[in-house]
């Protein structure tokens, strides 16, 4: 099989994705679908213990629509409450009961010094008429909304028992139109909730693929600033970045291994696109793949033994798998003509990718037990899957009447959002890890 000319395959590439792709604006979610039977709780306003102005931030509204947009949670609205008890000792379990809610939370809010606060909260199960949880939390005004967060994910870990991920953050790609007519392109990282965005870098060039690093405190991306592709690594607090590979041809794909030693990236520097890893501490280049069709979109495993990626080898885009020290490739996709774009969920036992349905573009999971794959998104052109850290969503992006914005699924597709921007286009999702 003759590959011809990659680079301009890639461009191709490149212009599909940016070509519609920004501005620090909040992403907008809306809840499109949520799970049937979802646990009736009621998050009750949260008492402010202190003289003069509340705090900017309402606490409990937070925890009320993180609860909400889980899609496991069906919250009560506060109009429909009879009692605002702000304390355990002021509840009155059967005034819950009649409303029919199954858990109860309710808090309040003090004064601890200048700037600073104290947020207590206690977790209730109605039925039982006992406390699951209970804490208290000293924080700053900076911080409240972090702090609404953290108690989201307490919550929902002790109904759930699965770690929560509302504290955790997203980066992404925009675009905005500028009245000369060129794009403003940025990589930008907002909280889970599309709040507090911060813009990592602009630039009037495509800016594409950011990485994060395991720890949470870097990304790779790829540039196209100078007219040509090469891969950076950016601190996200400080905004120090250092530019890692900038070889002729493509500079494209960078994945980090789970220990963040080394990057797993594509680069056609001796030909063909292939996937090499690059080890930052030494600046060492070693081919993991030799193949004349199109290697590219390296991930790596949790556990950091095996990397998978998209190959033409075969005639069709498909996801191969092999030792990350090198080996013999192993095809792991034969359902549908088109799989790409793969990476592994946090526990390593599934694999989400973009996957062809007809002449759709969908987002699917396999499983890597039995090799059965679910079909996840119902869009026309899904792409740029990637798994929220505690494995239960999946974040990607969609077109809606031709504008770009980002969806999330649940991995049994049952829960599902749409993330959109006021203004511009959003694409290229990349959820990433718990803070370490």
């Amino acid at each position: 099989m003759m590959i011809i000319n990659p680079m301009k395959r890639l461009l191709m590439l490149v212009v599909l994705l940016v070509s519609q792709i920004a501005h620090s604006a909040p992403l907008m979610i809306e809840i499109t679908e949520s799970e049937m039977g979802a646990l009736p709780i009621a998050v009750v306003p949260f008492g402010w213990q202190g003289g003069g102005q509340r705090p900017g931030e309402d606490v409990a509204s937070i925890v009320d629509a993180d609860l909400k947009r889980s899609g496991r949670f069906k919250t009560m609205p506060s109009k429909d409450m009879i009692a605002f008890p702000h304390t355990g000792a002021g509840v009155d379990f059967r005034d819950w009961k009649v409303l029919g809610m199954e858990s109860l939370v309710v808090g309040q809010v003090k004064p601890n010094g200048v700037g600073g606060y104290i947020v207590r909260f206690q977790l209730f199960d109605v039925f039982k008429g006992e406390q699951l949880a209970g804490y208290s939390i000293p924080t700053t005004a900076r911080d409240l909304r972090a702090t609404a967060h953290h108690i989201s994910d307490l919550i929902y870990e002790k109904l759930t028992g699965q770690r929560g991920a509302f504290a955790t953050r997203v980066a992404y790609i925009t675009a905005i139109a500028q009245p000369t007519g060129r794009r403003k392109i940025a990589l930008q990282v907002a909280d889970a909730d599309g709040y507090h965005p911060q813009t990592i870098v602009t630039s009037t060039e495509p800016l594409m693929s950011p990485a994060w690093s395991p720890d949470g405190l870097k990304l790779a991306y790829v540039s196209f600033e100078k007219g040509r592709p090469s891969i950076f690594i950016q601190e996200v607090y400080t905004g120090k970045r250092q530019r890692v590979a900038s070889f002729k041809g493509i500079n494209g794909a960078p994945a980090w291994s789970p220990d963040g030693r080394k990057l797993a990236l594509t680069l056609s520097k001796d030909g063909n696109p292939d996937i090499f890893i690059l080890d930052l501490a030494r600046r060492t280049l070693r081919p993991l793949t030799r193949h004349y069709a199109i290697d590219t979109e390296p991930a790596w495993s949790p556990d950091g033994r095996h990397i998978i990626w998209t190959s033409d080898r075969g005639g069709r885009p498909q996801i191969y798998r092999m030792p990350s020290g090198g080996g013999k490739a192993e095809r792991i996709t034969f359902e549908g003509k088109y799989n790409a774009r793969a990476s592994y969920s946090p526990d390593g036992k599934l694999i989400t990718m973009v996957t062809q349905v007809g002449s759709d573009f969908r987002i699917g999971v396999l499983d890597l037990a039995s090799f059965q794959l679910q079909v996840l998104s119902d869009g026309t052109l899904d792409e740029s899957p990637s798994f929220a850290p505690n494995g239960s969503m999946v974040i990607y992006a969609i077109k809606v009447k031709g504008q770009a914005e980002l969806a999330a699924v649940s991995v049994d597709g049952r829960v599902r959002q749409r993330l959109a921007l006021q203004v511009g286009d959003v694409r290229e999702p990349a959820w990433a890890p718990y803070s370490q």
